[in-house]
Order: structure tokens, then C-alpha cells, then sequence
């Protein structure tokens, strides 16, 4: 039985479920970044952007360094390319029905084609 309070995917996607939190990492892919700078596009205080740094950081999302008096922040993409590992097992799963579904829509719009043809006769 896994243990949803230790399995790194779960601590992953629970810390990916907030949209501040999925921000913070998408900034943090143009590089480190102090809490101050993390923190200007959002309408919060700094320490509540640490909470979500600290969440990160438990997800294993984030490394926090010192560097004299500051602790930028890092991402850190493994625990990223485990829950896309994870999703792309289930990739065989949703091909199928994408396909079918072009397949579908080529046939709707072929037959739309063919009944706008029969309308200008």
C-alpha cells in the first residue's frame, strides 16, 4: 500500500494544484529567483509566498540556496518527468480516442461539404 503522505508523485501533484504555485515554477524556468521577485506579479505578501515555496520545496520542485543574505529559489525538474513518465503510461489510452475524434470531425466536415455542394444545385 503506498503511502500518500511519502509517495513523491502524490507530494508532486498536490503541490501542482495550485495555480500560484504552478506560476512560481513557470517563472523559476527563466532562472533563480528570490521571494521578492517571486512574489511581484502576485497580490500577496512575501511570507505567504514562502508557504507555497515551502510546498515546492517539500515536493522536491524547488531548491532554496544562500547566497549572502537571500535564498533564491531553483526548479528542479525531476520530480516533473516522474509525473510525466506517469501520464505517458496512459497515453495509449487517449491516442485512440483523439484519433476516432479527428476521424470524426474529417467526417463532418467532408459530409458538410458534399450537403453545401447538393444546396448550390
Amino acid at each position: 500500500m503506498i503511502n500518500t503522505a511519502t509517495d513523491p508523485l502524490t507530494r508532486t501533484f498536490a503541490a501542482l494544484a495550485d495555480p500560484t504555485r504552478r506560476a512560481i515554477l513557470a517563472r523559476l524556468t527563466e532562472g533563480a529567483a528570490t521571494v521578492k521577485e517571486l512574489s511581484a506579479p502576485f497580490a500577496m505578501s512575501g511570507p505567504a509566498v514562502s508557504k507555497h515555496l515551502r510546498v515546492l520545496e517539500r515536493a522536491g520542485l524547488i531548491t532554496r540556496g544562500r547566497e549572502a543574505q537571500w535564498r533564491p529559489a531553483r526548479l528542479e525538474a525531476q520530480p516533473l518527468r516522474q509525473v510525466t513518465e506517469w501520464a505517458e503510461a496512459y497515453r495509449r489510452f487517449w491516442d485512440p480516442s483523439f484519433g476516432r475524434l479527428d476521424a470524426y470531425l474529417q467526417h463532418l466536415k467532408h459530409g458538410e461539404g458534399e450537403h453545401d455542394k447538393d444546396e448550390d444545385s
